[in-house]
């Protein structure tokens, strides 16, 4: 019976599940240190907002640790930058970024829409539609208004999305789709 080897199942299943544990767990160690670099590496809200965060995920508290205390040494700067650009149907997208280098990762992200047919759009020309609001998650952006959207387009905006959420350095991505 080859092929049936339960452990070259499992190790292929934790493969899969740790590659995206990782993912989730790289962005929100790094959320982390933003936040403890602004705090001085003391308890403010935004820290404690991403430590509730990385917890809900299940990630353990060494590793929270780590990030606050390597934050709180001199080192890289990481800064928050908020990318704006319209995708299919007119949508506007959102796309916020927490990076060490902004020049690779506006290419990354000038590459990944320019593939999709798109391009980046200028500042505030899509958060008009938008507005900022506090959650347990920290600010988030919400749609003022919804613009419908057809199959095609629906499943283009759904492939850019995951093209752009795999990046990195993007941490979150808005849209003010139906």
């Amino acid at each position: 019976m080859s092929g049936h080897n339960k452990w070259s199942q499992i190790k292929r299943q934790k493969g899969v599940t740790d590659a995206k544990k990782s993912k989730v767990f790289s962005k929100l160690v790094r959320s982390i240190g933003v936040e403890a670099k602004l705090s001085g590496g003391k308890d403010s809200p935004g820290l404690r907002a991403a430590i509730e965060k990385a917890k809900k995920v299940n990630m353990p508290g060494d590793v929270i640790e780590r990030a606050i205390k390597k934050a709180s040494e001199p080192g890289t700067q990481m800064e928050r930058i908020t990318y704006e650009t319209y995708g299919p149907g007119g949508v506007g997208i959102i796309i916020e970024t927490l990076t060490d280098s902004k020049n690779r990762t506006v290419q990354d992200i000038k590459h990944i829409l320019s593939k999709n047919g798109f391009a980046l759009a200028g500042i505030g020309s899509v958060s008009w539609a938008f507005f900022k609001e506090n959650s347990t998650e920290g600010l988030i952006w919400i749609p003022n208004t919804t613009i419908p959207l057809s199959d095609a387009d629906l499943e283009l905006l759904d492939k850019l999305v995951d093209e752009l959420e795999e990046l990195d350095d993007v941490q979150d991505v808005y849209t003010n789709a139906e």
